[in-house]
């Protein structure tokens, strides 16, 4: 039987993460190990300065998890040396709570940072998030959020995991980043590039000196400038689908110059 560790940053009693664990069931044996509470914004952080705990908690309806009080990343790390024995067959990560776009959102979540975590050590990976249109990061913003609206978000992850189980990932992809909008069409879908345009101004000032972060997100503020990329067709309506890449390129050959300009400074001196 297939065994699929399911992670995500929004917290073990988040709806996102029950609408998936029940979806996902057809597929396999589903484990849980997640964050306690939620830690949005975290990216790949491990714990490093204390203890990381790990509790046994009853979800309902059959279903029970591993809460960890960590990160999203130390919930990947503990299921796969400690909590399950082997490697699962594929890492799902969500149903996050909100968008996952571009690529200041692929380093800042945690929901893609468990992802990560996961293909890093050679398992495949699936990122899932749930594109609402207007997003607030206190938690009753999202209670707004019902298991209804993340149905096709569920569905989708169900069939890409099914795939991926089936016929393994695609050739030259560690992970995939889907992206669901609210009220998406299910027959529009496009594989995507991250979007390179970074976040615009995050911070409020207040009169008392210093900055917050805006607690309001709106799907409109991402940055939409290449046609290709997963802002693009998320604004457009359109499911995105992205495949990752986890090996970085070192170009050594640009560095030439900069070598032979450190190689005459040490003789010189």
């Amino acid at each position: 039987m297939n065994t699929i560790l399911l992670v995500n940053d929004d917290g073990i009693g988040s709806l996102g993460l029950a609408v998936l664990a029940r979806k996902l069931r057809s597929l396999g044996d589903v484990v849980i190990v997640t964050p306690r509470h939620e830690v949005s914004g975290i990216g790949k952080a491990i714990t490093c300065s204390r203890s990381v705990m790990v509790d046994m908690v009853e979800l309902g309806d059959d279903l029970r998890g591993y809460a960890v009080d960590g990160t999203p990343a130390d919930a990947v790390l503990l299921a796969l040396n400690k909590l399950l024995g082997h490697k699962p067959d594929l890492v799902v990560t969500g149903i996050n709570l909100g968008p996952n776009l571009g690529i200041d959102d692929f380093l800042d979540s945690g929901t893609i940072g468990a992802a990560l975590e996961a293909a890093i050590h050679g398992v495949p990976a699936l990122a899932v998030s749930y594109c609402a249109r207007e997003i607030s990061y206190e938690k009753e913003g999202k209670a707004g959020i019902t298991g209804g609206k993340l149905g096709l978000a569920a569905d989708m992850a169900e069939k890409v995991a099914r795939h991926i189980l089936e016929r393994g990932m695609p050739e030259g992809v560690d992970l995939l980043l889907l992206n669901v909008p609210e009220g998406a069409d299910p027959t529009r879908l496009m594989v995507t590039n991250l979007s390179y345009a970074g976040y615009g101004d995050l911070f409020t000032t207040v009169s008392e000196g210093g900055c917050y972060r805006i607690m309001e997100w709106r799907l409109s503020e991402y940055a939409d400038v290449d046609p290709e990329s997963d802002v693009h067709a998320v604004k457009q309506g359109c499911i995105s689908i992205t495949p990752v890449e986890v090996r970085l390129r070192h170009n050594r050959g640009a560095l030439k110059a900069l070598v032979d300009d450190l190689s005459d400074s040490s003789l010189k001196g």
